[in-house]
């Protein structure tokens, strides 16, 4: 890239090194802006002469060429690109989503010296209209090299952002308590209805049961005969782990325990169970307030119908002290 001061009358498609402001203050022309015959009347207008810009060499590519190429290499799903000013494009959902970002990939491709990605936290819902990312080129153009480079990585590697939409996602839960399995739907029912609507799911099944193996594993069957997006277990005891009577009733319908404790404060005791594809939460002492927890990590996703595992369970450690 070359920076030269040229008379106004030959700066067409030439690109401006400096924004250019009136002389009340009033912003004329952008900082790279691309200037075109009626800006050069423009600024003959206002009474200029010469004008500093910007041309680019053999092997640049620039900026807003760079940063399209990589936004429409880096996503997926229910999300589009919108180009906007200085060398940036955002891509901004199109759909209620859950937000999955590649962390490993999205840190290979912010080592380069040439264009940076922001976007928002791995597993953030998102509503339609919001963004969820940012590409920043290097101001002006980038090395065709390092261009290709960076969109070599993502060809091999995939997308780093995936905008997964969450349509019609309803839930079941099932109320247990050692007593009365009423008990327990009357302590949480307000908060866990608040908080699966917040993601924008559906309370669409619900059940209560004394919790005993027998009476869990039968509920449990009810639920799953729905076909739910994820069944939650709110429970009013603390379990100590699979071995406890929610656990064997998980067994008894046939699931699988992929995951107990979360190194999330609260939800350290989360167990995450699948039957089949259906995920099976139990996160004792998360339901009853409204305060984050680790259903607001794990639901989003679910109810886009991504599986989470368990090794994506412990990874939430960084950033997962949420109180």
């Amino acid at each position: 890239m070359r920076a030269l001061t040229v008379d106004v009358q030959e700066s067409a498609g030439r690109i401006l090194c400096c924004t250019i402001f009136r002389p009340g203050g009033r912003k004329l022309l952008a900082k790279g802006h691309i200037l075109s015959e009626e800006d050069i009347r423009l600024l003959q207008g206002e009474g200029m002469r010469q004008v500093w810009v910007t041309e680019l060499e053999d092997g640049e590519v620039s900026e807003d060429d760079a940063v399209m190429a990589v936004a429409e290499a880096m996503c997926c799903g229910s999300v589009e690109i919108r180009l906007a000013a200085g060398g940036r494009a955002n891509l901004v959902a199109t759909a209620d989503c859950c937000v999955l970002v590649d962390d490993d990939l999205l840190r290979q491709i912010n080592c380069t010296s040439s264009v940076v990605i922001a976007t928002v936290a791995n597993y953030r819902y998102m509503k339609a209209g919001e963004r969820v990312a940012t590409i920043k080129s290097a101001p002006f153009a980038v090395a065709q090299a390092q261009l290709e480079a960076v969109l070599s990585i993502l060809n091999e590697r995939g997308a780093i952002l995936q905008a997964r939409p969450i349509i019609d996602a309803g839930i079941g839960v099932l109320y247990t308590d050692p007593v009365h399995g009423e008990r327990a739907r009357t302590l949480f029912e307000s908060v866990v209805r608040t908080r699966i609507e917040r993601f924008g799911g559906n309370l669409r099944y619900a059940l209560s049961a004394v919790e005993d193996e027998d009476s869990v594993a039968r509920s449990l069957q009810h639920l799953l005969r729905t076909r739910p997006a994820a069944i939650l277990v709110a429970s009013t005891t603390a379990p100590a782990g699979p071995e406890d009577v929610i656990g064997r009733a998980l067994a008894r319908v046939g699931a699988s325990v992929e995951r107990f404790l979360a190194p999330v404060e609260p939800g350290n005791l989360m167990m995450l169970s699948y039957k089949d594809e259906t995920p099976i939460v139990s996160a004792p002492c998360c339901f009853r307030s409204a305060k984050p927890n680790v259903l607001d990590l794990v639901l989003p996703p679910m109810l886009a119908k991504y599986r989470i595992s368990g090794w994506e369970i412990a990874c939430l450690g960084h950033g997962g002290l949420l109180s």
